[in-house]
C-alpha cells in the first residue's frame, strides 16, 4: 500500500486547537467553574477570569474598551449581530444597507432576512482581480444608508479589503461600518480603531481556539438591538451565560498569533507561493482565482479547468490530503462558489476550484507531498473528463 501523509491544507477552515490554549482553559473547566453571573465566591472567581479575558482580547485588537468585546458563540453569531442588530437598533422603520456580494453566508443571510423585514440592500461587486472598490462603496452610498459590511479578506480567495478607505466614505454620510474579521487576525496586522469600524467579528476556531467561541467588537455608542433575549448578560446586548473556558480560550489564541505574527505570516506567505508555483509550474490550463495583491499570506485559490473540485478533494482524501473547493459551511451544495461568480468566474470553471490554506503546523515537506500526489491526480481526472478534452483536447501530460 502506498505510504500515506497526514497533510493539513484547510487551516481556512479550521484550526487544531493549539496545547497552549487547551492549557489556559483547564482551570475553568475543573476548579473556576461557577456561574460569574453569581454573587457568591465561585461566581467572583468566574467573573474576574471572564472580565480578564475581555481586557486581554480587547488589548490585542485595539479597542479602547474592555466592554466594547461582547463574547459569542462564533463568527456566526456575531455577523448576525451586527448586521441585524445594528439596522434594527438605528433606523428601526428601515433604510439602506449596504454589503459586498461575496460575503460568507453569515452576512448574506442576514442581509436577505432584512430584505424581508422591508430594508433595501445593495450588494457591491467586487472587481475581477478579487477587491472590492472604495469608490463602488461611494457610488451606493444613500442618505438613509445605514450600515455597510465589507469583509477584512474574503475566506475563500484571501484577498484583503481596504476597510479603513471604505469605512471613512460610510462615516461621511453617517452609516455604521462592520467588518468580518474572521480570517485576518494573526496573518495581517489588525486594529479596529485604525481601521475605523465600528463592529468587527472573530472567529476562535479560526485561530487555534475551540470551535463555539467568537466575539464580536462594538464600539463604544454604536446601538444595536440584541439577538438573543433572556437574563441581560454581557451588558444586555448577548444574554446567555458565558462559557469562561472558551474566552479564556480566545484571549490566548489572539494573544499568541498576534505575537508570532512577524515571523509567522512570511513563513506562511512562502509555503503558499511554493504551492501556487508548484500547481502553475507543472499543471496547464491552471489559474490563480483572484489577481489582487494585496492578500492573506495563507490562502491559494486556483481553477483547474476541466477538473470537478469534489473529484480532486475526494482523490487527495484518499492520499491523506485535505483541501477545500471553497467554503467548508457550504461544502455540502452543488453549487458553484457565489465568491467565484461574483469576480466574473464562469460557473463551469467554478466548479474546478480549489483552496489551499496553510497554518502553524504546515511544513515545506506537506508541500512536496502535496504536489508529488496533485499533478497524477487531475492528470488522471483530464484523461477521465470529456469536458477537458471539448475545452482543450487531452492533456499534455
Amino acid at each position: 500500500m502506498e505510504h500515506q501523509r497526514d497533510t493539513y491544507l484547510d487551516y481556512a477552515a479550521t484550526t487544531p486547537v493549539d496545547p497552549r490554549v487547551v492549557d489556559a482553559m483547564l482551570p475553568y473547566l475543573s476548579d473556576v467553574w461557577g456561574n460569574p453571573n453569581s454573587l457568591y465566591r465561585r461566581g467572583r472567581e468566574a467573573y474576574t477570569a471572564l472580565e480578564e479575558a475581555r481586557e486581554r482580547f480587547a488589548r490585542v485588537i485595539g479597542a479602547e474598551q474592555p466592554g466594547e468585546v461582547i463574547f459569542t458563540a462564533g463568527g456566526t453569531e456575531a455577523d448576525n449581530m451586527a448586521l441585524l442588530g445594528i439596522p434594527t437598533r438605528a433606523r428601526p422603520d428601515g433604510g439602506h444597507i449596504i454589503v459586498s456580494a461575496f460575503e460568507h453566508h453569515a452576512v448574506l443571510e442576514p442581509a436577505h432576512e432584512l430584505e424581508k423585514r422591508g430594508y433595501e440592500v445593495t450588494y457591491v461587486k467586487p472587481r475581477p482581480e478579487g477587491y472590492i472598490d472604495p469608490d463602488d462603496v461611494r457610488a451606493a452610498m444613500r442618505d438613509d444608508t445605514v450600515l455597510v459590511s465589507v469583509m477584512h479578506a474574503n475566506n475563500e480567495i484571501g484577498t484583503l479589503q481596504p476597510i479603513a478607505e471604505i469605512a471613512a466614505i460610510a462615516h461621511e454620510r453617517g452609516a455604521y461600518v462592520h467588518t468580518d474579521a474572521a480570517q485576518t487576525l494573526g496573518k495581517v496586522p489588525f486594529d479596529v480603531t485604525a481601521l475605523g469600524v465600528d463592529a468587527a467579528t472573530f472567529s476562535g476556531h479560526k485561530i487555534y481556539a475551540p470551535k463555539g467561541i467568537g466575539a464580536l467588537y462594538l464600539k463604544r455608542r454604536t446601538p444595536m438591538a440584541p439577538l438573543i433575549r433572556g437574563g441581560g448578560q454581557e451588558s444586555k446586548r448577548r444574554s446567555g451565560t458565558q462559557n469562561v473556558a472558551g474566552a479564556a480560550a480566545l484571549a490566548t489564541a489572539a494573544e499568541m498569533v498576534v505575537a508570532d505574527l512577524d515571523t509567522e505570516a512570511p513563513r506562511l506567505a512562502a509555503l503558499r507561493d511554493c504551492l501556487v508555483e508548484g500547481v502553475t509550474s507543472t499543471l496547464e490550463n491552471t489559474v490563480v482565482s483572484a489577481t489582487h495583491p494585496e492578500r492573506l499570506p495563507n490562502i491559494a485559490h486556483l481553477i483547474i479547468k476541466g477538473v470537478e473540485g469534489e473529484a480532486m478533494l475526494l482523490q487527495l482524501d484518499a492520499r491523506g490530503i485535505a483541501v477545500s473547493t471553497g467554503s467548508a459551511c457550504s461544502s455540502g451544495s452543488l453549487e458553484p462558489s457565489h465568491v467565484l461568480l461574483s469576480i466574473g468566474c464562469p460557473p463551469e470553471l467554478a466548479h474546478g476550484s480549489i483552496r489551499l490554506s496553510v497554518g502553524r503546523y504546515t511544513t515545506a515537506e506537506d508541500v512536496e507531498y502535496f504536489l508529488d500526489a496533485f499533478s497524477p491526480i487531475v492528470n488522471r481526472l483530464r484523461d477521465m473528463s470529456p469536458v477537458y478534452a471539448k475545452m482543450f483536447g487531452s492533456h499534455a501530460g
